[in-house]
Formats: C-alpha cells, sequence, structure tokens
C-alpha cells in the first residue's frame, strides 16, 4: 500500500503549482483579446492614443505572460516526476491533447508574441494587427487542449480499459475532443480570464482618474475594459450555470459535495444558500434555502432528482463490490485463464474497476476486503463537504459583484460620466484581486471536488503516484514555494512600478499635458500643442 504521506505531499505540491500558475493564465487569456481589440481600434482610426493603449497594456502582459510560461512548465515536468502510475496508466490518452497544445497553441502564441513586441517597425499596420490577432487566438488554443486534457479526467469518455497491457486506450478521439466537461469547462474558463483581464485594465483605468493623470487614455481603456468585460461577465454568469447543469449529469457526488445535498429531496430540489455542513451528521446546519432552484439548475426541469449524498454513499458501495468481482475476474484472466465467458463476465464488470480499486488504499487482497474497509472506501469516494459548499460560494459572490461592478462600469461609461462616480472607481481599485480569488476558487471546486480520483471512476489518486520517497518530496516542494514566491513578487513589483510610471512614460509628458489643457490649465498654450493626439 502507498504511504498516506506521499500521496498527501504529491497533491499539495501539485496543487501548489497549479496554483501558482493559474495566477496567470487568466491575465493572459483576457488581456491577449483586450489588446487585440484596442489595436484594431487603432487601425481603423490611426488614433496615436489607441496605439499607445495597445504598447503599454502590451508591456504588462508581457510580463504576465512570461512568468505565466515559466510556471506551466514545471506543471507538465510533475506528470512524469511525481504521478508517474498516472502517466503510465493513462499516458496513451491524456497525452495527445498536450501534445497538440504544445505544437500547435503554444508555438504559434509564443512565436507571434516576439513579433507582437518588436514587429512596430518592421510590419505594416494590418500585418501588426493579425500578429495580435493571431496571439489571441493562440493562448485560446493552448486554454482549449489543456481543459481537453483536464476535461477527461473529470469524465473519461472515449477511453477503456485493456486487461492485456493493463492500461487505459483511446476508443474515439472525437469523444475525446467533444466531452460535454472539456466545452463546458473551456468556455466557463476563458470567459473567467477575460473577466480577469477586464477588470485589470478597469482597475488601473480608475486609478488614473482618481489621481487625475493620463484621462484621455485612462477613459479610452476604460471604456474599451468596460464593453467587453460586460459582454465577459454576462458569459461567465450563463455558462456557470451551464457548468451546473453539466456537473448534475456526469459528476452527481460533486455536485452533491458543493451544494451539501445530503438528502435525495423530493423534484425540484431546493438550493442551500447559506449554511453550516457537517460532515460527521451529514447535516447543514442553519440553511438558508432556495426553494427548488437547485433541481432547476442542476436538471433543467421540476420533475428530475438531484440524488443525495446519503444515497450516493449506497450507490458507491454497490459499485464497490462489482468492482472486487471485477478484479477477481481481472486476476484470473492475467493468470491465464481467457475463456470466453470469463472476459465477458469482465467486460460486464468492468466500468466498476476503478471502485474495486479503492480498496488499495487498506489492503492489498482487494478481493477479500472486509466489510469495513469497503464501508470506509465507500465513504472516501465523498469529497469533504465543507471546503466545496465554502469555496463555491465565495466564487459566486465575487463573481455577482464584478457583474455588478462592470455593469456600472459600463452605464457610466456610455454616458461620459465615470469620472465622477468616484465610488466606483475606488471600488474597482479596492476589487482589482476579486477575479483572481474568484477563478482560484473555481479551480479549488473543479479539483477537489474530483477526489478520491486522479481519472473520475477509473483510476484512483492514491494509485497514480509516483514511488519517490517523502524526503525528496518535502525538498522539492520547499524548492518550489520558494521560487514561485519570488516569481510572484517580481511580477508583483514589475506591475506596480509600470503601472505607476503609466502611458507617459511612453511619450514623457504627452497624456500629463493634454489634461492640464482639457482643464484649461494651458490656455497660453498655443493652440498645436494642446491639441488632442487621438
Amino acid at each position: 500500500m502507498i504511504s498516506e504521506s506521499l500521496v498527501d505531499l504529491s497533491r499539495l505540491q501539485f496543487a501548489i503549482t497549479a496554483l501558482y500558475h493559474f495566477l496567470f493564465v487568466p491575465l493572459t487569456l483576457g488581456m491577449s483579446f483586450i489588446l487585440a481589440i484596442m489595436e484594431s481600434a487603432y487601425v481603423m482610426t490611426g488614433k496615436q492614443v489607441y496605439k499607445d493603449m495597445v504598447k503599454f497594456w502590451g508591456k504588462l502582459f508581457g510580463i504576465n505572460f512570461a512568468l505565466g510560461v515559466t510556471t506551466g512548465l514545471t506543471m507538465e515536468f510533475q506528470f512524469g516526476t511525481n504521478w508517474a502510475y498516472y502517466s503510465h496508466y493513462v499516458g496513451d490518452i491524456f497525452g495527445a491533447p498536450l501534445a497538440i497544445e504544445g505544437l500547435m497553441a503554444f508555438f504559434l502564441e509564443s512565436t507571434f508574441i516576439g513579433l507582437f513586441f518588436f514587429g512596430w517597425d518592421r510590419l505594416t499596420r494590418v500585418q501588426h494587427l493579425m500578429v495580435t490577432w493571431l496571439v489571441a487566438l493562440g493562448s485560446n488554443l493552448s486554454a482549449l487542449w489543456i481543459l481537453i486534457a483536464n476535461g477527461w479526467m473529470q469524465n473519461p469518455v472515449g477511453a477503456e480499459f485493456n486487461y492485456q497491457t493493463m492500461r487505459m486506450e483511446m476508443t474515439s478521439f472525437a469523444e475525446l475532443i467533444f466531452n460535454p466537461v472539456a466545452q463546458v469547462k473551456f468556455v466557463h474558463t476563458v470567459s473567467a480570464g477575460y473577466v480577469t483581464g477586464a477588470m485589470f485594465v478597469l482597475a488601473i483605468s480608475a486609478y488614473y482618474m482618481l489621481k487625475k493623470r493620463d484621462l484621455p487614455f485612462a477613459r479610452r481603456s476604460f471604456a474599451i475594459a468596460a464593453s467587453f468585460g460586460f459582454a465577459s461577465i454576462l458569459s461567465v454568469i450563463i455558462l456557470g450555470d451551464e457548468s451546473g447543469y453539466e456537473i448534475g449529469d456526469v459528476q452527481k457526488t460533486k455536485l452533491a459535495a458543493i451544494e451539501a445535498e445530503w438528502e435525495t429531496q423530493t423534484p425540484p430540489a431546493d438550493f442551500t444558500l447559506f449554511g453550516f455542513p457537517s460532515q460527521d451528521d451529514m447535516e447543514t446546519h442553519a440553511a438558508i434555502k432556495i426553494p427548488g432552484a437547485l433541481g432547476l439548475i442542476a436538471t433543467r426541469s421540476v420533475t428530475e432528482e438531484v440524488t443525495g449524498i446519503k444515497d450516493l454513499l449506497v450507490e458507491h458501495e454497490e459499485r464497490i463490490r462489482r468492482g472486487m468481482e471485477a478484479y477477481a475476474l481481472l486476476e484470473k484472466m492475467r493468470a491465464g485463464d481467457k475463456a470466453p465467458d470469463v472476459i465477458a463476465a469482465f467486460d460486464a464488470l468492468k466500468d466498476d474497476l476503478g471502485y474495486g480499486l479503492l480498496l488499495k488504499r487498506y489492503t492489498n487482497d482487494v478481493v477479500d476486503a472486509t466489510e469495513e474497509q469497503i464501508k470506509q472506501a465507500a465513504k472516501d469516494t465523498i469529497p469533504k463537504v465543507a471546503p466545496m459548499f465554502w469555496t463555491f460560494r465565495i466564487m459566486v459572490a465575487l463573481g455577482f459583484t464584478m457583474f455588478f461592478l462592470i455593469a456600472m462600469s459600463f452605464w457610466y461609461s456610455i454616458h461620459h460620466n465615470v469620472e465622477q462616480q468616484r465610488w466606483l472607481l475606488k471600488a474597482l481599485l479596492i476589487c482589482l484581486p476579486a477575479p483572481w480569488i474568484s477563478c482560484e476558487m473555481g479551480w479549488f471546486v473543479a479539483e477537489f471536488g474530483r477526489q478520491p480520483w486522479a481519472i473520475g471512476e477509473v483510476l484512483p489518486t492514491h494509485l497514480a503516484v509516483s514511488t519517490r520517497s517523502v524526503g525528496d518530496l518535502y525538498l522539492s516542494l520547499a524548492g518550489f514555494i520558494g521560487f514561485y514566491t519570488l516569481l510572484l513578487v517580481a511580477e508583483m513589483y514589475l506591475m506596480i512600478r509600470f503601472a505607476r510610471l503609466g502611458p507617459s512614460s511612453l511619450h514623457t509628458g504627452r497624456y500629463h499635458f493634454e489634461q492640464q489643457a482639457s482643464a484649461g490649465a494651458a490656455a497660453q498654450q498655443p493652440a498645436q500643442a494642446v491639441k488632442d493626439p487621438a
């Protein structure tokens, strides 16, 4: 049996790596499209201010992109170093979308980002615009293939277990690509990235407005970010609802844990808005519920039920028992018994083999597991409810807060009086961390809610790890935390430094001077000098 410390440390190391990496990904997704929109405005209008917007925001985008690449490469190496059996068991399937991401999307994005920064004086306006759009396309294609791989971990379609090779093998590449979980995760994740980019531009533009500096630049940046952000936050909310429906269809245990749904209610199930879930009591104390809301979200009907955790435990215990039978048949076939009736019996039960493998945490003799071990393995199939319950609600609360702020930004922007709404500008600046917190909460819900599975209902996490020493993991974990913390501090320092310098650093005094002119402070200056370059 695998050491629990080894499993926990391997999970923690990968979680920290992913959390750090995901600090940079959403901003890359959002800023790439905002830059493309800004440069499109420059090409269509010829106004210098839009070119300066692309260059300034592009500088901040470049800092973020470089650190995102650095942290992302480490994650892929960890599949071989920390999750060797996982790589062996499902590598033929999981490796395909990751390879395509590297060959298609990452190289596209990385190549054209060089042209983006160094091609201003070497390319025509239209050529450079095409480069910027290709950077945006590359970053989104990268997210697509990575989320196809992750979606397969959540819902392993288009594959089956081969008892001769003792591995999972792909049966349909089309099913892998069009996995409904992967598609919903992609559109929801990239929309969240767009919101992150919009909030980033809105908050820094709000800072300039509060300081009454670089106003022509800030107004235009604010207007583009507000429009793009409003469309994006609506997408996040709509697609979040679609994600809830998809989870209710294929990940019933995760849904039950998110909602602390202990009992199977008479449809439509109520949504628990607030409460204190207790996994020991299997009850949510002081619960405040919205009647019928969960049933509508999870099933799109008022007649279908949402299965509760207690009933799921009974169902999973039955699947563990069938998994024990599948494991016994597998052992017979590996010993040389290839009789047609044995193979047919195994084929009928092989979908439950993963549940039988859950017993490997408690005994090496799966076939003769005790009743106590079976019940304990069944309990393991339910992730810890309280962390899931609260992180989901934090994510949703922050999402609706951002919806309100971005909607107000859009409203006042189209009415050209956003500078007078100092409460809104201050709120945007204070809420700058909100999209990152929300994205991290969403990642936690998606991945923690999949436990105890490395591959949903196929490969338990405790079997997927490499046979490394606990000391190696402690040492590498400390190294990752130290190195990534330095990278994060460097990013924050550079971002704050260049944001404070502002767009005036591109053309010394340009926007400061324009503001003086617009306020009447430069009334004595020649008319040509006070002309808005936009």
